[in-house]
């Protein structure tokens, strides 16, 4: 298969904890390779979809753990770059007794945020069909200013974007800056993964009287109103165990009917998969990981949404980020399972 995508953005380190509870009384942690869009590539060549993928490690013995990481995932080395004068990010992870994660970075200057403008060509944008990144590189120049060229020229050069804000407020100095980066980086993308908390944060709120928390309403606002005209076509909206709204415009190539009369925007949702759940760590990258393949292949709206549900919920079925991606036997196991229409 041809590597026609490239996912671009941040490899890290995660630190998962021994057992639940605060930092300050984890005992300790075990090593696991981690980074949304270093997900999102890994979770992609599981799904036998193999892109792909730009990054940037430190000199140090994390950036050589993640590149052999990386190359065993069936990662081609082209664009993995190693930085001889910062170190690798790292982040501790704790959890709660459900599950649910919080962060701790170590990243000023590190490596990832040291991605430079211009790194991927012209020629190289001219043969992909999809580009996709992550919000963690726009917290802070020059990975925010190279990521956002990326999205620019690669709409300019005709691919699909795709665009994950994955707010984590420790890496942003102020809310404010948070909403202007990521409405910009919006006007160039053409398909977008969100929370309902990560898209009022950006600024969309639901309108004709609909909840603000309802995601199907505040996809809606995304669709209808809120770049000036330019911005994603596609939006989808993970509710964690509770499933994701799905939701496009006439623009979007995977819808083969016509949406509500009132708005043309079709709406899907699904309610999620009932699944021993182990870790949600990287949960959110094994879904869009799961949306680009399914779209990729053809799939509709609804099928794409489905799939993507099945991959994240697989995901969440064993520890850490990267190592708990599933396979497509796994996937389709689960979704051969799944009682729901």
């Amino acid at each position: 298969m041809p590597r026609n995508v490239l996912i671009a953005g941040e490899t890290l380190i995660d630190f998962l904890p021994e057992r639940p509870g605060p930092l300050e009384d984890v005992p300790g942690f075990d090593r696991r390779p981690g980074g949304a869009p270093a997900n999102v590539a890994v979770g992609l060549a599981r799904l036998e979809a193999p892109p792909l993928f730009w990054t940037r490690v430190g000199a140090d013995p994390f950036g050589r753990y993640l590149e052999t990481v990386l190359d065993d995932a069936d990662l081609p080395d082209r664009f993995v770059e190693r930085d001889p004068d910062a170190k690798t990010t790292l982040a501790f992870v704790t959890h709660d007794e459900t599950g649910d994660r919080e962060f701790t970075f170590y990243r000023d200057d590190t490596a990832d945020t040291r991605l430079e403008p211009g790194r991927i060509d012209d020629a190289t944008l001219e043969g992909l069909e999809w580009v996709h990144a992550g919000g963690v590189t726009l917290a802070s120049d020059p990975a925010r200013t190279a990521t956002l060229d990326l999205l620019e020229r690669a709409a300019a050069a005709g691919c699909t974007t795709s665009f994950d804000p994955n707010f984590r407020p420790e890496l942003w100095p102020d809310a404010e800056t948070f909403a202007s980066v990521g409405r910009e980086a919006l006007t160039h993308v053409d398909v977008c993964k969100a929370t309902v908390g990560e898209l009022e944060r950006l600024g969309f709120e639901a309108t004709d009287g609909e909840s603000r928390s309802a995601p199907d309403a505040i996809a809606r606002a995304v669709l209808e109103g809120g770049t000036g005209g330019d911005g994603p076509h596609t939006v989808f909206v993970t509710r964690g165990s509770e499933g994701a709204v799905a939701a496009a415009s006439e623009r979007a190539p995977w819808t083969d009917s016509p949406g509500d009369a009132e708005s043309n925007v079709r709406v899907a949702s699904h309610p999620g998969f009932d699944v021993d759940v182990v870790d949600t760590t990287g949960a959110g990258d094994a879904f869009v990981a799961g949306a680009i393949a399914a779209l990729r292949d053809g799939e509709s709206l609804e099928d794409a949404l489905t799939f993507a549900g099945a991959v994240a919920a697989t995901a969440t079925t064993d520890a850490g980020a990267m190592a708990a991606l599933p396979t497509r036997g796994a996937v389709e196991s689960l979704l051969e399972d799944d009682p729901t229409p």
